[in-house]
């Protein structure tokens, strides 16, 4: 039954899908379930009681937990008061590993302290044998200057090309906010958040599984990375958009052979294992310390197996020129 869900959207309740799924037979899990706020959407209720709302995710959390390989991941991403309750349920059955917070800025909302992160529990089924990979990011500069916003006074020789390791506070990446970039569907979140998951937590052909798939943003980054998907979604209208999304994309979020995720046309996440071969397309800062005004450039040339898709539907230049 499994081969008949690989790289397939499947409409329908999570719980019930999960049946047909072996034990230990997907590589990462990763959820982003309604967060009963009393949200819009089509086909779920957002407003359960608590300790109903509460058994429902001990359910689903469990399977999710179930599915996964002992080198697989389990990733739950929700507002903060709920992840303390998942993380209890967690607690049981894997292994903590991070609390990853993402930035995303909100207005203030009353008298209480202005919520700055939504965040992303990051479990393991068996840490002696789970997969991951360092992953970096672009060093942040000044818009107006380009000099870097991080003064690293004397150690800018140390500094690495493309940018430092990526830590538990990720502020590079922040919702979508403008509608042009939306699909109908009350929380849609960045695609380049799910392609930084999975390149630090799986390899080619390895196996993504979502349970609450929505408008199908965890299947195309899974797409794009050469990695297989599975999505369950309630909502058959959410499954109409994401098919007829994953039918304009391809697996071309690569330099080369070099899996890497964009945001429009810049890189914004690198595995630090990858980083040997991809700097051969790049022009560095000689000495390194210029790096402070002078940053990384494409060289000339375009790399063998560059096919940025994305930027040609958003109508953007790619990368390489």
């Amino acid at each position: 039954m499994m081969k008949n869900y690989l790289n397939q959207i499947i409409q329908g309740d999570c719980l019930t899908l999960f049946q047909n799924i072996p034990d230990n037979s997907v590589d990462i899990t990763f959820a982003d379930p309604p967060f009963n706020l009393k949200k819009k959407y089509n086909s779920t209720k957002d407003s359960l009681a608590l300790q109903e709302y509460l058994n429902w995710c001990e359910l689903w959390i469990g399977e999710m937990v179930r599915v996964t390989k002992p080198t697989g991941s389990i990733f739950l991403h929700n507002i903060p008061k709920w992840l303390t309750y998942y993380s209890a349920f967690l607690n049981k059955i894997a292994h903590f590993k991070h609390w990853i917070s993402w930035d995303a800025p909100t207005s203030p909302m009353g008298k209480s302290l202005q919520p700055a992160h939504y965040g992303i529990l990051f479990y393991a089924k068996d840490p002696a044998q789970t997969k991951f990979y360092e992953i970096r990011y672009p060093h942040k500069r000044c818009r107006k200057c380009n000099y870097l916003h991080k003064d690293y006074g004397g150690k800018k020789a140390g500094l690495h090309p493309f940018g430092p390791l990526m830590s538990d506070v990720w502020t590079d990446i922040h919702r979508i906010k403008h509608n042009k970039y939306r699909d109908e569907h009350p929380c849609q979140l960045p695609i380049h958040l799910l392609e930084r998951i999975i390149l630090m937590s799986t390899d080619e052909n390895d196996i993504v599984l979502d349970p609450f798939s929505g408008t199908g943003t965890t299947a195309i980054a899974a797409k794009r990375l050469g990695r297989k998907y599975i999505g369950f979604e309630l909502d058959d209208e959410y499954v109409r958009i994401s098919e007829s999304k994953l039918l304009q994309e391809e697996a071309d979020s690569k330099i080369d052979n070099i899996w890497v995720s964009f945001y429009l046309d810049e890189i914004t996440t690198v595995r630090n294992i990858d980083w040997a071969q991809l700097s051969q397309y790049y022009d560095i800062p000689e000495p390194i310390e210029d790096i402070d005004f002078t940053e990384i450039a494409p060289s000339n040339g375009k790399p063998n197996g560059y096919a940025p898709n994305r930027d040609k539907i958003l109508g953007k230049l790619p990368l390489f020129s």
